[in-house]
């Protein structure tokens, strides 16, 4: 897969290149993997494969220099998205990992600061240590009492303030929508932006999922964006497109985010291919096909429910999180195996939980499927 993937930057994104990849690797309008089906890997929404109709708009985008500015479809991808959430300006960046930290060492002049965040957060916990490499900013985890978000008074026990010089102050407050499949309410998102400005603090939101959260409560995204100061967005999740995030912001934030990501390694030659891929998988699969994923979840976890599987947290949007461990399944990695050996792809390990994603590729069959399985295990 990877030397098919490194063609594709080979040759530059031709209309050739493109045609080519799309020929070697797919003989239906469904994309094939070697050893499995898209269609029943529930290990996570970042295994969505690009569509026909992708490959077509990478063919038909623009072919500039990027790091010039010269690129018309990644321009129009970005002031697309800045219009889309209120914001005046937006950057397209090669992954989350890298609008997250670029986003938070934006926000940062010189230490010493520190960051506030949930304890489960992706910028803390799930980017090799990212936050102290590039910002070098001390990060003050909290864990919610309500086991889903955390609540402006943790936050507000927890701000460091500047007036002792033994601790590093919050510049800060760094939130995640959706975290683990939940949504963050909006009533504590609103409480929470208020008391950031009222006190000169910065508020960021990791919103590699936001897509699902604006698609099950109808929210739109310029609600959630008046809210923050930054803000990521992913396509390769949920909607599916090759690669790419996208920061938001205002303009003074943009242009230092620009130069970080310079600085970071990440300019862009010919992004428009990707761009154009981008664009098209939120044009097409936000909101409908994510909700879709959504009702599809509901489904699941209620299937599995029903044979002595522990739902974990609430089903808001396409992720459910199980426990086997009332059943005769003594791990998740013996439930893996089984559900290998009937094309199923899911996450297991020696503990009895594990997480389940329902994306726009999956089938409702796959579904039936996973919970006939299950039936015949327990």
């Amino acid at each position: 897969m990877l030397r098919r993937v490194t063609n594709i930057y080979r040759y530059r994104f031709t209309s050739y290149t493109v045609f080519r990849y799309y020929s070697y690797n797919s003989s239906s309008s469904k994309q094939k993997f070697n050893d499995h089906d898209v269609a029943y890997d529930f290990r996570s929404d970042t295994v969505t494969t690009p569509t026909q109709q992708m490959f077509e708009a990478m063919i038909k985008a623009s072919k500039g220099v990027d790091v010039y500015g010269e690129d018309e479809s990644t321009n129009d991808l970005e002031s697309y998205l800045a219009k889309l959430t209120g914001h005046e300006a937006a950057l397209f960046t090669v992954s989350g990992t890298m609008a997250n930290q670029l986003a938070l060492l934006s926000h940062l002049s010189y230490p010493p600061f520190s960051i506030i965040c949930d304890y489960r957060s992706h910028s803390y916990a799930h980017e090799s240590g990212g936050i102290s490499f590039h910002s070098r900013a001390s990060v003050t985890p909290l864990i919610p009492i309500n086991k889903t978000h955390i609540t402006l008074s943790e936050i507000q026990s927890s701000i460091i303030p500047d007036t002792d010089i033994h601790y590093a102050p919050t510049r800060v407050i760094s939130l995640e929508n959706t975290l683990g499949g939940l949504i963050f309410p909006i009533d504590e998102l609103c409480k929470i932006s208020k008391f950031a400005r009222n006190k000169g603090l910065k508020i960021h939101l990791d919103g590699a999922r936001l897509w699902n959260a604006s698609a099950e409560t109808g929210i739109e995204m310029k609600q959630y964006g008046e809210l923050f100061d930054s803000m990521s967005l992913c396509f390769s999740k949920g909607l599916g497109a090759p690669i790419g995030s996208i920061i938001v912001g205002n303009m003074e934030f943009v242009k230092r985010a620009r130069h970080l990501r310079k600085l970071f390694g990440g300019g862009w030659r010919q992004s428009g291919p990707l761009a154009a891929a981008a664009k098209l998988s939120l044009q097409t699969n936000y909101p409908n096909q994510l909700k879709e994923t959504h009702i599809l979840a509901r489904e699941l976890a209620s299937g599995l429910s029903k044979h002595g599987i522990r739902i974990v947290n609430p089903v808001h949007t396409n992720m459910v999180f199980i426990d086997t461990s009332a059943t005769r399944i003594s791990s998740t990695n013996t439930l893996a195996e089984k559900l290998g050996e009937n094309g199923i792809k899911i996450f297991g390990d020696a503990s009895t939980m594990t997480r389940l994603v329902v994306h726009y590729q999956i089938e409702k069959k796959a579904i039936e499927r996973l919970v006939n399985v299950v039936k015949e295990i327990c």
